[in-house]
């Protein structure tokens, strides 16, 4: 990966035109705006796992559209059409171990995996192929955004319809779910958008999302960018501002939600939904139906990816100078597991999933309802 340099403030996670693939380092945020050159499936795995690129969404997006540029600028191909489809199935795989909880990563995967078998059962040559496979990359980056923006629409007016105030909405969300996380507009600071677009919101408060810091660097950045009401708070205070009367909502995004509503998201979250819960304030997950694994009948069947150490031994989530004991032990897992118990309503592009019991949700039924009403 090369670096280029934007001195301009944005937060246009991913720049794309055919041939071509930049991701914002988000590591660098908010102090600098550096973009990388990501040149291949190789630079894209990297990007990925040493967390320049983030977000669920985002990550999927970025995987996709890194081969995309692999395959666009390869040289003289002289296999098959068959070999083509080996050859992108390979990358697939490959691409999907950078960040194996993110279920977004492993659905692009087996979409664009089902391109590709589609694509070589009538193409007379590798180049069809090729083209199928970056067409279909290209068609998910534009999904992505109207997705977003369908998420933030839902999430607003069903929040509005639950609040006996609607005209003074304070949002507590956590990590970063926009622009940064997605190729656009985002989740659950999507719908923070939303409200704010429509007058209602009183204020955001964003969490400084511990050890990397990805609310305090990320978050908080878009919102002041937006010029929206906001406050930064220590991960510690969310239970006091609580208590204090100053959230009517929480908001947060998925990484993998099970089939019963069972919800990984970054870590923090269950300490979240628990005192949401506590205090009598609904707790939403705001996603995209392809952050949904119906293979999963709960959350005990996610799998959890621990980090390093050295974000928790080392300051700027790993970044900087030690400030921990040589010798500590660490345990440092990126997510926890959220019980759809504690969830109030999963808001999703095509409406929210409320439960049909206290425990859990059915979301295989929401979505054979959906498929079967196209």
């Amino acid at each position: 990966m090369s670096n280029g340099t934007q001195q301009q403030k944005s937060l246009q996670s991913i720049r794309y035109k055919r041939g071509s693939l930049q991701l914002l380092d988000q590591r660098k945020l908010p102090l600098e705006s550096i973009y990388l050159e990501i040149r291949d499936s190789k630079d894209g795995w990297v990007a990925i796992k040493d967390m320049v690129v983030r977000g669920a969404p985002a990550i999927a997006i970025a995987a996709a559209l890194s081969l995309a540029v692999e395959v666009s600028n390869l040289e003289a191909f002289s296999g098959t059409a068959n070999d083509a489809a080996s050859f992108l199935s390979n990358k697939l795989d490959y691409l999907v171990s950078s960040r194996p909880t993110a279920v977004n990563l492993s659905d692009a995967a087996t979409k664009l995996g089902e391109v590709v078998r589609k694509a070589v059962a009538t193409a007379s040559d590798a180049q069809t192929v090729y083209q199928a496979y970056i067409e279909a990359a290209e068609i998910m980056l534009d999904d992505d955004i109207v997705s977003n923006k369908a998420i933030g629409s839902y999430g607003a007016s069903f929040i509005l319809k639950q609040q006996a105030d609607p005209k003074n909405i304070s949002i507590l969300t956590h990590c970063n779910t926009g622009s940064l996380a997605t190729a656009g507009y985002g989740t659950a600071l999507g719908v923070i958008r939303a409200l704010h677009e429509k007058g209602v919101l009183e204020r955001a408060y964003c969490t400084e999302t511990r050890p990397f810091n990805q609310g305090s660097r990320l978050t908080a950045y878009e919102l002041v960018h937006d010029n929206i009401p906001a406050t930064l708070i220590a991960d510690s205070a969310a239970a006091a501002l609580m208590k204090a009367g100053r959230v009517n909502a929480v908001i947060v995004g998925a990484d993998r939600v099970a089939a019963n509503g069972d919800t990984a998201n970054k870590i923090g979250t269950y300490s979240l939904a628990l005192s949401a819960m506590h205090h009598g304030i609904p707790f939403y997950v705001a996603a995209p139906l392809t952050s949904i694994d119906l293979s999963l009948p709960s959350g005990k069947e996610i799998v959890i990816e621990e980090r390093s150490p050295k974000e928790l031994l080392h300051a700027q989530g790993g970044l900087g100078e030690q400030v921990a004991a040589s010798g500590i032990s660490v345990w440092n897992p990126a997510f926890d597991v959220t019980p759809a118990n504690v969830i109030s309503g999963i808001i999703t592009e095509k409406g929210v999933i409320t439960k049909e019991r206290a425990d859990s949700f059915n979301i295989k039924t929401y979505v054979q309802k959906l498929a079967s009403n196209q």
